[in-house]
């Protein structure tokens, strides 16, 4: 059987102000609390994961992914969202412009001794939040807020449009 390349390149592209990325997330759940990234660009939330190689699939995607932001080797165990997430890019490489995301968002099994890392690969804060608190919390895209809990507790894949883009006026 041939030897199949790794690429190192995200899957996606930038043009004319326009942001694109295939990425992937996870859920991870301990305790009736739940793994975020805390955003250093306003305070959100976000899920753990990040763009899926050119050549890569998405499980392993995000098998590799939780590993370099947590330290923890977490299995995918099965794809509970596919996302079409639309929303207008804030600090770093994407502020400012239109941002589109293709998101596949996994719940993962974890060791249950696993130690986690307490900031990931970019410096950004992991946080454990209560699954009776998402509605407290500023959690992105905003729709997770109200779905998650239903996806940890086994409710089958569902598909999300999310639009939160701020139109300008011409």
């Amino acid at each position: 059987m041939p030897e199949i390349k790794k690429c190192n390149f995200d899957c996606g592209m930038e043009k004319a102000g326009y942001w694109f990325r295939y990425r992937t997330g996870a859920i991870i759940v301990r305790d009736g609390k739940m793994l975020f990234v805390k955003s250093k660009y306003g305070g959100y939330y976000y899920m753990i994961g990040g763009g899926v190689h050119l050549g890569e699939d998405s499980k392993s995607c995000i098998e590799r992914e939780t590993f370099e932001e947590t330290g923890v080797k977490c299995a995918a165990r099965r794809i509970a969202i596919i996302c079409e997430n639309f929303f207008n890019g804030v600090g770093g490489l994407i502020d400012g412009k239109e941002c589109h995301e293709l998101e596949y968002y996994y719940t993962m099994d974890a060791p249950d001794n696993a130690s986690f890392e307490t900031a990931t690969d970019a410096e950004e804060k992991l946080v454990w939040v209560p699954i009776d608190e998402f509605s407290e919390n500023d959690i992105r895209p905003a729709f997770l807020k109200k779905e998650l809990k239903g996806i940890i507790e086994g409710a089958p894949l569902i598909h999300v449009i999310n639009d939160e883009r701020v139109r300008r006026l011409s």
